[in-house]
């Protein structure tokens, strides 16, 4: 998707945007090497995190024009997917972040 910029003055968003879009594997994978789950589960908090970077990135891009609203809108629902996939595992790997607030 980032092929779709142009490249002149903008070198730097594409590299902050596909740099955000590496980390998200690349943390889940490394995490998965750790020792324990809540070690993990830090991993997959960062690739959640470069996930919100990549979705403010995709926003800026539409905003500003330098991406069609039909390429959001075809990248939006993967990014969410993988997001709530993200979200899933971290529940999994350490619930407690999820425990609902007293009442």
């Amino acid at each position: 998707m980032s092929e779709k910029i142009r490249a002149r003055g903008n070198s730097g968003f594409v590299s902050q945007l596909r740099r955000a879009a590496e980390s998200i594997p690349a943390n889940i994978a490394e995490g998965s090497c750790r020792g324990s789950d809540l070690d993990f589960a830090k991993f997959i908090q960062v690739a959640l995190a470069s996930s919100s970077e990549l979705d403010s990135h995709l926003q800026y891009a539409v905003d500003t024009g330098l991406i069609s609203n039909a390429i959001f809108n075809e990248q939006k629902p993967e990014l969410l997917e993988v997001r709530r996939m993200l979200i899933g595992l971290l529940k999994r790997l350490d619930p407690s972040r999820f425990k609902p607030p007293p009442a």
